[in-house]
């Protein structure tokens, strides 16, 4: 019984140390996030140690949109025209981004966001982790 008790407060102790996100936090989602790893549905994970692309973020008063972006020798960005509009949309205590393009519409939830970590994950389990970019230019 005790192996019990200790178990459910160790998995107590982990789901509260996860970031929650809350109105005041949602300011961290503008500028640019990095994929970092996914984490399937199954649990298996995919690091990514160097991205072509990057994804830039911009919300105002719950509209936005997200482009991808892709970043250049000298500290700048190469952009294109291609954006997925974004709306955010709360229900209950959970937070989720509804993009929409000329091909489709879908949402990805919330899990955690910080200063330096965002977390998303999809109608279909897959979780995308996101880290600040880290600047560099070679002049």
């Amino acid at each position: 019984m005790k192996k019990h008790f200790f178990f459910f407060i160790a998995i107590g102790l982990i789901a509260g140390c996860e970031q929650s996100v809350t109105e005041s936090s949602l300011k961290n989602i503008n500028g640019y996030w990095e994929i970092s790893e996914t984490i399937s549905m199954k649990g298996e994970t995919k690091e990514f140690k160097i991205n072509e692309t990057i994804d830039y973020f911009e919300l105002k008063n719950g509209k936005g949109f997200r482009k991808k972006v892709m970043p250049q020798f000298n500290g700048h960005y190469t952009v294109n025209n291609q954006k997925e509009e974004i709306v955010l949309q709360k229900q209950k205590d959970h937070f989720y981004l509804v993009y929409t393009t000329p091909y489709g519409k879908w949402r990805d939830e919330i899990i955690s966001l910080s200063d330096e970590e965002l977390a998303l994950k999809n109608e279909q389990g897959m979780e995308y982790h996101y880290k600040r970019p880290m600047k560099f230019s070679i002049k």
